[in-house]
């Protein structure tokens, strides 16, 4: 059995966060963590959490043995990248980009184990009630997606709805500057 877990939007180059990957793909799982523990990248701390991760998530929800699990794929892909400018002489601007990861790490047993019937699916305690059913109940009450929400009192005040009293203080304390340094002298 295979348990995953994802790390989306991580703010670190991919091909940084890419060498820790590397070092700990095909290990156990408690091989793994003391290799990250020790490890001097800033990705590692990240992947280490991961990695925790779904190893609780195979003991808890599946009822796996950690000393049976290893860790057989960690896939490292391209998340959006942020764009920053950087200004530079001559009016010039250089491009700065702020790369991000997508992690998915999977986790594999060395030894396959039978999963319970209790493991394989948790007891739903209320059936789902589709909304025909509910009508022919002839019950009177609204379905949640019909319930009205109360609406919203806007406050009578002389600026638009929105600005706030800072933004006003702002624009109004600007009026009055004036240049204190000027080129010629008058």
């Amino acid at each position: 059995m295979q348990v995953t877990a994802k790390l989306n939007n991580l703010r670190i180059a991919p091909r940084k966060v890419r060498l820790a990957a590397n070092l700990i793909k095909g290990m156990d799982v408690n091989q793994a963590r003391n290799q990250l523990r020790f490890l001097v990248k800033k990705s590692s701390e990240s992947i280490l959490k991961l990695l925790n991760s779904a190893a609780a998530n195979a003991k808890n929800n599946f009822n796996l043995e950690e000393n049976n699990l290893y860790v057989d794929k960690i896939l490292v892909d391209e998340g959006p990248t942020l764009k920053r400018w950087l200004p530079r002489a001559f009016g010039r601007a250089t491009p700065i980009m702020k790369r991000t990861s997508h992690i998915t790490l999977i986790l594999a047993e060395r030894k396959p184990t039978e999963v319970r019937k209790e493991a394989k699916k948790k007891e739903v305690k209320e059936k789902a009630v589709t909304p025909e059913e509910f009508l022919k109940k002839g019950t009177e009450e609204k379905l949640p997606a019909e319930e009205k929400k109360p609406a919203r009192r806007i406050k009578e005040s002389g600026r638009p709805p929105g600005a706030s009293t800072v933004s006003k203080k702002r624009y109004f304390s600007r009026q009055g500057i004036k240049r204190m340094f000027q080129r010629k002298s008058v």
